[in-house]
């Protein structure tokens, strides 16, 4: 069981290193094991590629036969057509360990519990269940299931797919000094900056603040991943704006400004990117917030001054940044 739960911990470390980024599909993380060695490290990276699943088997067939593919691993349907003709029973002696039950539908891509019941290794070890209705009982397709290792700390990463399945999931991003301070300029390294613009490319609206607008004049686009800028809605309840700022200039976005929030209704993932009076306006609709804090003091009165207790849900380097994703608690 130990062992267990060490191989899970990396597969949810993979994982997080994609959340938000899959969107719509949850981030999902899955290592690979034989004889308590470990083979591969992987994790779905884009909706409508190879799931985690099938990265990890490609990636440990290529440890184990020493020998590199020569096709695309996110090509899913070359991926399964590739692993079925393996030799029988080449992965027998080899264990999974996936963070989501594999999805047992064949939808943009071929089943993964289809896959792996197919392939039958030695065992498949689960952190948790399907909460789609259709997408799940992959593990009415499997022999030698382990069921629930890490399962509360699964369920945490499973979170924004279950709320955008109903609702926005709307993550307020925010870069600070490390002693608080928000202003003077770029406070996050190219590493941070372009995790953001990766988020930017995901998202169905980036939502910010009519004052960040006139003050900052942003262009809000995704050029560190030359990505297509996200579409804009600006909270405002005024439209008197410059029309020269380079947001309203980028070439195939909508801008919107508006005071109505009823768009956090409907299923989509909003991305904000504000100062303290957007995070206290939105302070009730806010599920998590990405921080990142780069390691810097500065003598800026700029802060968000406002009382919130979080709950830190995952912590990673990016770049010389602290990256902190985390959820309000006890409000």
């Amino acid at each position: 069981m130990q062992f267990d739960e060490f191989y899970m911990q990396l597969a949810l470390n993979e994982a997080w290193k994609y959340q938000g980024l899959t969107y719509p599909n949850p981030a999902v993380g899955a290592v690979m094991v034989e004889n308590g060695k470990l083979l591969s490290i992987a994790a779905h990276q884009k909706a409508g590629t190879s799931h985690a699943e099938v990265l990890a088997l490609i990636a440990a067939y290529e440890t184990l036969s020493g020998e590199k593919i020569e096709f695309d691993p996110l090509n899913s349907e070359e991926s399964h057509d590739f692993l079925l003709k393996l030799p029988p029973k080449f992965f027998a002696s080899c264990t999974i360990y996936v963070t989501l039950e594999p999805c047992a539908h064949h939808g943009k891509t071929p089943s993964c519990a289809s896959l792996l019941s197919r392939l039958k290794l030695q065992r498949v070890v689960i952190a948790t269940c399907d909460p789609i209705k259709g997408h799940d009982g992959g593990m009415n397709l499997l022999q030698n299931v382990t069921f629930g290792i890490l399962r509360e700390k699964a369920e945490i990463l499973l979170e924004p797919f279950k709320i955008w399945q109903k609702r926005a999931f709307v993550l307020f991003k925010l870069a600070q000094t490390s002693n608080g301070r928000i202003g003077g300029g770029y406070l996050s390294s190219k590493a941070s900056l372009s995790h953001v613009h990766q988020l930017r490319e995901r998202c169905d609206i980036l939502f910010i603040g009519g004052n960040t607008v006139r003050e900052d004049r942003p262009t809000l686009d995704c050029r560190f991943t030359e990505g297509n800028a996200p579409n804009v809605k600006i909270y405002s309840h005024t439209s008197d704006f410059d029309s020269e700022i380079p947001l309203f200039k980028v070439q195939d976005r909508k801008v919107e400004i508006t005071d109505d929030l009823s768009f956090l209704d409907q299923p989509s993932f909003v991305l904000v990117e504000g100062g303290e009076g957007m995070l206290q306006s939105l302070q009730k609709k806010i599920d998590w917030l990405l921080i990142y804090q780069t390691p810097k003091l500065s003598t800026n009165a700029l802060s968000y001054n406002i009382e919130m207790n979080l709950d830190f849900l995952h912590t990673e380097r990016m770049g010389v940044d602290m990256m902190i994703w985390s959820k309000q608690v006890g409000y």
